[in-house]
């Protein structure tokens, strides 16, 4: 078949219209309508006030766990059926990142001043379970002071930035993971 000579031409300089216009679209702000995270996004924002202390008593600055990835559950001591899953969910996606695990830390926020069950902290090892200097550190956490129970996840500078629905979905919190995992040049 032989095409004809203006035909090959407007081909040409398709090919090389083309990637021009694409940039252009791109770079003024237009991206397909697709979303790949499954967790919300949240309006960026320090953690406020991290000084308190861990289950034992020991002071603890949240500003120690700085560089890496932290994933939080924020709720009472008393760890029902609920906290029990956000916790195992918690520990299992942070093993599923294998080699990039250590990069991730997992942080228990007590709103109140009860005692965490010794048989659960032997169950989540590494697991930090913090009490907020003030009262009121739980407030910075979207929904919690509504009773609905997510998962956040804090960037390595300290900033609020994702959660996960309150039942969250395994597997794609774990694509969450990685993906930010492979695309963060620090934590």
């Amino acid at each position: 078949m032989q095409l004809n000579p203006r035909i090959k031409f407007v081909l040409l300089i398709g090919v090389f219209v083309a990637p021009v216009v694409a940039a252009w679209l791109a770079y003024s702000g237009w991206h397909p309508a697709g979303r790949t995270n499954y967790g919300d996004l949240l309006e960026v924002a320090p953690l406020q006030q991290t000084s308190g202390t861990v289950h034992d008593g020991a002071p603890f600055d949240l500003g120690t766990l700085r560089g890496k990835w932290l994933m939080v559950h924020v709720g009472p001591a008393r760890c029902d059926a609920a906290c029990a899953r956000q916790l195992y969910l918690m520990r299992q996606t942070r093993i599923a990142q294998g080699k990039e695990q250590s990069r991730i830390a997992r942080l228990w926020v007590l709103t109140d001043a009860g005692a965490v069950a010794p048989a659960l902290l032997q169950d989540h090892p590494g697991l930090y379970v913090w009490h907020p200097a003030k009262a009121d550190f739980a407030e910075q956490f979207p929904a919690v002071h509504n009773r609905i129970d997510h998962i956040y996840l804090v960037d390595p500078l300290g900033n609020l930035m994702l959660r996960f629905p309150a039942q969250p979905d395994a597997r794609r919190m774990m694509k969450d993971l990685k993906l930010l995992l492979k695309a963060s040049q620090i934590g």
